[in-house]
């Protein structure tokens, strides 16, 4: 097994290097790859040096077998398919290839089974549509999901390292450079380009994905996703509507048993899931667990998870490790 890690640089990339350390994946060789300007740097990777490649055409030829993109959808587009066709299995971050018919959408705590199914490239979904799913694929399987409305508070990290530049520099009372609005003391309603619709593109994306993902094509689900003044750490509230009968304490009960889930639910003595309890781990947070009232099979559960590393970088290597 000869991996390359594409976007090795970046925040994604960086995280990528430390969870296949972390997880000790067990490869024989690893390449690293970045643009020009990082090339012939090095990035530390169990002990040794490694020196970055400049990410050019060659890479084909580097007989890799496995390839883990995190450098932005048009590398993807650019790099992925010629690698895919020289049967390299490819995991990419972008959303470039999420929606494809050919191209499977992969949570491994959920659908482990459709990466297999791949014709060459696997898509990572979005960060915030990973730990959604996590916590609705469960519950869909004991009460039958019939409604999803998402309500997102996403972090910088998400928007990359100019995003994360952006709250430290408006904190010390610097104009943003890269959100539309200034970020520091402020929650933007916008994160990607609005479509005719209305809906932004991240907005669009939970709600496909999450179709997808669960193989429900139509589910009604919508989606409101705010840019918030956090580092690292996206929270998701989740209004869902189920077709059977709910009991909470159930609820609780399958959510404890579900993989890579953590319940922290003890409102009375102010225990639930923040930004600040998820970052540097893998697990999916959820909390605030309540029925709601308003409808017959209702719930309410508010949803936090390290976007870096299981929204992103820790999926992408779990899907990585269903080839070992």
């Amino acid at each position: 097994m000869k991996l390359g890690v594409i976007g090795a640089t970046g925040m994604v990339g960086s995280a990528l290097i430390k969870i296949l350390e972390e997880r000790n994946f067990q490869a024989d060789d690893f390449c690293f790859y970045a643009s020009q300007r990082s090339a012939g740097k090095t990035v530390k990777f169990r002990g040794l040096d490694y020196v970055i490649k400049a990410l050019d055409d060659s890479i084909v030829n580097d007989r890799l077998d496995m390839a883990l993109f995190a450098a932005g959808g048009d590398i993807s587009v650019k790099y992925a398919p010629p690698l895919a066709e020289k049967g390299v299995i490819v995991v990419d971050n972008s959303s470039k290839f999420r929606m494809g018919d050919d191209v499977p959408l992969v949570v491994p705590e959920i659908n482990a089974e459709a990466a297999k199914s791949h014709k060459g490239i696997i898509s990572n979904p979005n960060c915030s549509t990973i730990q959604a799913v996590v916590a609705l694929a469960p519950l869909h399987k004991a009460f039958g999901l019939e409604r999803v409305v998402y309500s997102t508070y996403q972090a910088v990290s998400g928007a990359g390292q100019n995003g994360w530049l952006d709250l430290e520099e408006g904190l010390k009372g610097m104009p943003n450079r890269h959100f539309t609005q200034p970020i520091a003391n402020n929650v933007i309603p916008q994160i990607d380009v609005f479509s005719d619709d209305g809906y932004t593109n991240e907005e669009l994306k939970m709600m496909r994905e999450t179709q997808k993902i669960l193989g429900l094509p139509n589910l009604g689900v919508t989606a409101t996703c705010v840019r918030v003044p956090v580092f690292n750490g996206h929270s998701v509230s989740i209004n869902a509507e189920f077709e059977n009968k709910i009991d909470i304490e159930e609820v609780v009960r399958i959510l404890k048993a579900s993989a890579g889930i953590i319940v922290k639910d003890d409102v009375q003595n102010g225990v639930y899931p923040m930004p600040i309890c998820a970052d540097g781990k893998d697990g999916t947070y959820i909390g605030r667990i309540r029925r709601d009232n308003s409808v017959e099979n209702g719930l309410n559960m508010w949803v936090v998870a390290d976007n870096l590393r299981k929204g992103a970088a820790t999926n992408a290597v779990q899907i990585a490790e269903l080839f070992l």
